[in-house]
């Protein structure tokens, strides 16, 4: 098995989006081109891994977060982190982690995750706190506001917990 992680070229987008459909997950080619600008304007590193030669995953680290938090610390934030479902459990999420970790760590010893907070993320909920990620001690955030005690909202992809991650240089 050979696990190789690179940058995001141009010619990813179409393939990324089409191993997404193939799995049932609408993720268009626009996303990985609006992904690959920005890459190219230092916003962002989207980091893709292959097995075998064949997409398998990715993952972004965003240097400045839309989360209010990281963004106000100046914590670099890992973001939209995908691997194919055919691929899960074999180390690939695991090592796109340690390499997203790595390019932070070049410029601070923070990183920050955010992961939603029902089942659908149960997976991610438990790598990350193998990891060594912990809440950030702000609580729930939803768009735009952190949830209040007796608040209802509505349980999906935009309730999310963050967590952050004090980097060591021999990881």
């Amino acid at each position: 098995m050979s696990v190789h992680i690179r940058l995001l070229n141009e010619n990813d987008p179409v393939i990324i989006s089409k191993a997404f459909q193939e799995q049932g997950w609408g993720r268009s080619p626009e996303q990985y081109l609006h992904y690959l600008a920005e890459q190219q304007n230092g916003e962002r590193v989207t980091l893709v891994a292959e097995l075998n030669g064949e997409f398998a995953g990715y993952v972004n680290v965003l240097w400045n977060s839309s989360y209010p938090s990281f963004r106000e610390q100046g914590i670099p934030e890992i973001n939209d982190f995908n691997v194919l479902m055919k691929f899960q459990r074999q180390g690939i999420g695991s090592r796109l982690m340690d390499r997203a970790e790595e390019v932070i760590l070049e410029r601070t010893d923070v990183a920050g995750i955010g992961v939603g907070v029902f089942s659908d993320y149960g997976k991610a909920q438990v790598l990350y706190a193998h990891r060594g990620y912990i809440p950030d001690g702000h609580g729930v955030y939803k768009h735009d506001h952190y949830i209040q005690p007796g608040e209802e909202t509505i349980m999906d992809d935009d309730v999310v917990l963050y967590l952050t991650k004090k980097l060591k240089a021999t990881q």
